[in-house]
C-alpha cells in the first residue's frame, strides 16, 4: 500500500529546513512521508501540500514562477489539502501592499501593512513593525463552526508571528483565527481545502505542532 505524502515546497525561498522538521516529526507516528521537494510531478503526486514562504512578498512571488513549480501549487490550490505559512498565506490572496505586488489570486482579498508609528501598546511602548514574538490567536470567532485544524488547540493559545503585513480577506467568513496588534487582523485563513497563518506553527511549541498534526489527516 502505497504511503501518504505531504510535499513542502521549495521555490527557492521559505523557511524549509523548520517547517520541514516540524511537520515530518508530528508524521513520525502516521503513516505519512513528508517530502521536501523543488519537482513539480511530487507536488502533484502528492496527497497534502505545505508552501512555506519568508521575505519580501515580490520576491516570493517571481521565484515561485521561476522555480516551474507554480502550475503544480495552483493543481494543489484547487485538488487537495494545502497549508500556507506566513508569506506563503499572504500569497494566497489577491494583491499585497509591498511591492505592490500581485498574489495568486485564491482567497479574495488583499494584504497590508501595519501603520502603528506613534501609537503606544497598554504598557505604555511603542507598537513595532514588524511585529516580532508571540501574540494570542483567537479561533472561537461565532462565524460558524470552529475550523477543524484547530481541534484540541485552546482559543486565544499564543503562537509566534514575524512580520509587518497582514491579510484582509474580502470576506470574513475566511478570516478563521484572529490576533491583535494594534487592532484585530487575520492570523488565520481558510476557504475550501485550503487553510493558512500568517504566524508560524513551527516555532510555535506545541500548538504549532498540533496545527500541523490536525492537518496530516484533515479531509476537506
Amino acid at each position: 500500500m502505497k504511503r501518504k505524502t505531504v510535499a513542502v515546497v521549495d521555490y527557492g525561498s521559505g523557511n524549509l529546513r523548520s517547517v520541514s522538521q516540524a511537520v515530518k516529526h508530528v508524521a513520525l507516528s502516521s503513516d505519512v512521508e513528508v517530502l521536501v521537494t523543488s519537482n513539480a510531478e511530487d507536488v502533484l503526486d502528492a496527497d497534502r501540500v505545505v508552501l512555506p514562504g519568508q521575505g519580501h512578498m515580490a520576491d516570493c512571488m517571481r521565484e515561485l514562477a521561476a522555480s516551474g513549480l507554480l502550475d503544480a501549487v495552483l493543481h494543489a490550490a484547487a485538488h487537495k489539502p494545502l497549508f500556507g505559512v506566513c508569506v506563503g498565506m499572504q500569497m494566497l490572496l489577491d494583491r499585497s501592499e509591498e511591492g505592490p505586488t500581485d498574489g495568486l489570486g485564491l482567497i479574495p482579498g488583499e494584504v497590508v501593512r501595519f501603520e502603528l508609528a506613534g501609537r503606544l501598546q497598554a504598557d505604555g511602548s511603542r507598537f513595532k513593525v514588524p511585529q516580532m514574538g508571540w501574540n494570542q490567536v483567537f479561533h472561537d470567532l461565532d462565524r460558524g463552526p470552529v475550523h477543524p485544524l484547530w481541534d484540541g488547540i485552546a482559543d486565544g493559545a499564543y503562537f509566534y508571528f514575524v512580520h509587518s503585513y497582514y491579510a484582509k480577506p474580502a470576506n470574513p467568513q475566511h478570516s478563521v483565527g484572529e490576533a491583535d496588534y494594534g487592532g484585530r487582523f487575520a492570523a488565520a485563513i481558510a476557504r475550501d481545502n485550503i487553510f493558512a497563518t500568517q504566524f508560524h506553527p513551527e516555532k510555535s511549541a506545541d500548538q504549532g505542532l498540533a496545527l500541523y498534526r490536525n492537518f496530516l489527516h484533515w479531509n476537506p
